[in-house]
């Protein structure tokens, strides 16, 4: 799908889906789930996901649970299996203490990346200001 032309948005819209899925910031955002919510089912956690993601472009599931087990591997989330209830076994995850400093760190670099993007949106528009944008035929 070409850059400008979402199906979700618009095609007046600017969005970020037709431009890359920025999947690392899936880590923060799960770790911050865990942190508001406690143990909960992986389920949950999806749901809330795109709540949110730090992308207009949605976030699949697999995309979470790849990256509930690399906290894990990383000791910042335990899991457990919860066989109460009818149905299947569910996977409850868990925020440890090395998983809650980690979403301290994981604070202090969007800020650092938030002050980044403001700037290069101010220099975007100081750009824009001195020169008009080319019209490109499609």
């Amino acid at each position: 799908m070409p850059r400008g032309k979402c199906r979700r948005h618009g095609e007046d819209v600017p969005c970020s889906c037709g431009m890359g899925n920025l999947y690392r910031f899936v880590e923060p955002v799960a770790l911050f789930l865990l942190k508001t919510k406690g143990r909960t089912h992986g389920y949950d956690l999806v749901g809330a996901l795109n709540d949110y993601a730090l992308t207009d472009a949605l976030v699949e599931p697999g995309a979470l649970y790849r990256t509930l087990r690399r906290l894990e591997e990383n000791s910042y989330v335990v899991s457990t299996w919860d066989v109460s209830g009818a149905g299947p076994a569910r996977r409850v995850y868990e925020l440890t203490p090395s998983g809650d400093a980690h979403l301290r760190e994981w604070e202090a670099v969007l800020e650092r990346l938030s002050q980044s993007l403001g700037r290069f949106v101010l220099d975007i528009r100081a750009a824009a200001a001195e020169s008009p944008p080319e019209k490109v035929d499609r």
